[in-house]
């Protein structure tokens, strides 16, 4: 979701995001695919990939959210853990919370690096 609006608001000029995880599953959520949908983001021929220290080799900013110990170290990588609950087999009402705090999230991080499409 995060990769998702990031790249939805950014200036593509200066920023993108990648999304990937420790543990990825097979496809996105169903649920995840729905509220994303409602906000009209459409994440249904997304599919899942490993976070790898390969992947996060270029970056210039990995944000994990609450990965801990399983998250790749990447020297020199600027790293900033948002704490999210994992939205998988959560209520409806719990992953639009979840999609909303999310969103909130990203819109900050891209005003305060001055990344935000105008």
């Amino acid at each position: 979701m995060a990769a998702a609006f990031f790249n939805a608001l950014a200036d593509s000029g200066q920023a993108r995001a990648v999304s990937a995880g420790t543990q990825p599953a097979l496809t996105v959520h169903p649920v995840v695919v729905e509220v994303m949908r409602e906000a009209g983001v459409d994440l249904a021929g997304n599919r899942p990939r490993k976070l790898t220290p390969e992947l996060a080799k270029d970056a210039t900013l990995l944000v994990t959210m609450g990965c801990g110990d399983q998250c790749p170290f990447v020297p020199g990588l600027e790293v900033a853990d948002w704490p999210l609950a994992d939205p998988k087999d959560r209520p409806l009402a719990e992953v639009r919370a979840i999609r909303d705090d999310i969103r909130s999230r990203v819109e900050s991080l891209l005003d305060s690096r001055g990344w935000r499409r105008l």
